[in-house]
């Protein structure tokens, strides 16, 4: 019986773009790697070049610009995958400026073929396409079909040597599909960026990828100082079963506070997530916190994603302590720019890292301004995609969204997100005797009995005391029934 040929692949050297290729780079393939300018390129290519040279895999960039490959280099010693003691014994520059003057692209077909015959290189790039379009339009501005032959001609001598080659170049992916160049190429990866307000978003799309399943669609991607580290768009049902968990009715775990526990009846099932409403001061992050602390200190670890205040704020004395002790995770999440993915990247790797069994989210409200304006008008999807992962991993969520007690109606979410919660908690203000007091309620546990009663309650310094039911009370302010949108 036949076995089924599989192409063997290699590791990019970039976080998080092997999953989106489907498992890394095919061997011996023909890929090119197209955006606008300044979107990471030629960072990409760098790092995956001296993440793979090395003793056993020698690479050779082909420079196609009139600058110096070591002038490109320089630009890129700021990053820790640059390893200097690669140039020139691994990794050989080539500049091809002079071959691409007269627009002669055989003739720098030739010096690529003579160069890589030589070396026998595992990988190369060359940087950039445009260049080579440019200087063979200069020269013949209606025989752009040479294009065309002078990639055919350079993907077969590549594959024959069994090398991997990467063509960088600011090309511009309009229609693939009726593009003959980029039907040459084995996989084509685009890069882009754009600015929302103050805020810098990058992304990467495979458009295609011979012989392997690419994770479709946008995914962002940041840069900094360790290089490019791509953020893969979650998908439900990839690891999650198609929906979000729907946890265990059987095991429950408590929030911290006894009247609270019994009037979700019994405690918080393990893997749900629940959303704890209301408006500002009410005591939503104290709740919060104080399910953290208590698991914490149970042996369950905890993660806070804190977006609305900043950790030194967030944190008590106990809560400091258990931090100091490993026991419960922070992730700082109010820089501007962010997308969901990216969060839901470090919120697993952190969960992963502690073996965390309880998550906090401090607050929606605050990770929607968080977010790129772009990624804020898909938030609602972006939130649904990343409960599910979470509560996939079996943990137990606890997230706080600030809402305006408007005393006529009793709202769930400023975005329409209640749905995605299994339990939601509010908490509100009822004026009695010429005072404001808090009042908390159980507004549903799925697949659960709770209590429905609406009940007093207090803040001190050791958290939050429920009291005694609210009998015979009807509306805040009006008498009037209270009005309930979901």
């Amino acid at each position: 019986m036949n076995q089924p040929f599989s192409i063997r692949s290699m590791p990019s050297g970039v976080p998080g773009l092997d999953i989106l290729l489907g498992g890394g780079v095919p061997e011996y393939s023909f890929n090119i790697i197209a955006g606008t300018p300044g979107s990471g390129k030629t960072t990409l290519a760098h790092q995956m070049v001296f993440s793979q040279s090395g003793p056993d895999c020698h690479a050779i960039y082909f420079s196609a610009l009139a600058e110096s490959g070591l002038k490109m280099l320089r630009h890129q010693q700021g990053f820790a995958f640059f390893d200097s003691a690669k140039v020139n014994r691994y990794i050989h520059l080539v500049n091809l400026s002079d071959e691409l003057a007269d627009g002669d692209l055989d003739r720098a077909l030739a010096r690529i073929l003579h160069e890589v015959e030589q070396r026998s290189p595992k990988l190369v790039v060359i940087d950039s396409f445009r260049s080579i379009l440019q200087a063979e339009r200069s020269a013949q501005p209606d025989q752009t079909p040479q294009v065309v032959h002078f990639m055919r001609k350079l993907a077969t001598h590549m594959a024959s040597w069994q090398t991997t080659t990467f063509l960088i170049g600011e090309y511009n992916i309009a229609a693939p599909e009726n593009d003959p160049v980029i039907a040459v190429a084995d996989s084509v990866l685009v890069l882009s960026q754009s600015v929302y307000s103050n805020a810098m978003v990058r992304k990467i799309q495979v458009i295609k990828i011979r012989g392997q399943a690419q994770v479709p669609g946008m995914h962002t991607f940041r840069i900094s100082r360790a290089g490019i580290e791509v953020f893969p768009r979650a998908i439900v049902g990839a690891s999650t079963g198609g929906e979000a968990s729907t946890g265990s009715h059987d095991t429950r775990m408590t929030v911290g506070i006894a009247a609270l526990d019994a009037m979700l009846g019994g405690g918080l099932p393990t893997g749900y997530s629940m959303l704890v409403v209301g408006p500002t001061g009410s005591g939503k992050t104290i709740l919060a916190t104080q399910f953290l602390a208590t698991g914490a200190q149970l042996g369950e670890p905890g993660v806070l994603a804190a977006f609305e205040k900043s950790p030194s704020q967030l944190l008590n004395g106990t809560l400091n302590n258990l931090r100091k002790e490993g026991k419960i995770g922070v992730i700082d999440t109010r820089s501007l720019g962010m997308s969901i993915d990216e969060t839901l990247h470090e919120l697993v790797v952190m969960i992963d890292k502690m073996h965390a069994k309880r998550v906090v989210i401090d607050s929606l409200s605050g990770f929607e301004l968080a977010l790129a304006p772009e990624f804020r008008e898909e938030f609602r999807a972006s939130l649904y995609r990343m409960i599910a992962v979470l509560t996939g991993k079996g943990v137990t969520i606890v997230m706080t969204s600030e809402l305006e007690d408007r005393y006529m109606e009793l709202r769930f979410s400023p975005f329409g997100s209640a749905f995605l919660a299994d339990a939601i908690v509010v908490q509100r203000y009822v004026q009695i005797a010429g005072e404001f007091k808090r009042a908390i309620a159980v507004v549903k546990v799925r697949a659960s009995a709770h209590s429905a009663a609406l009940r007093l309650f207090s803040i001190d310094e050791n958290g939050i005391n429920i009291g005694e039911v609210l009998s015979g009370y009807e509306a805040p302010l009006s008498g009037r029934p209270v009005k309930i949108v979901e």
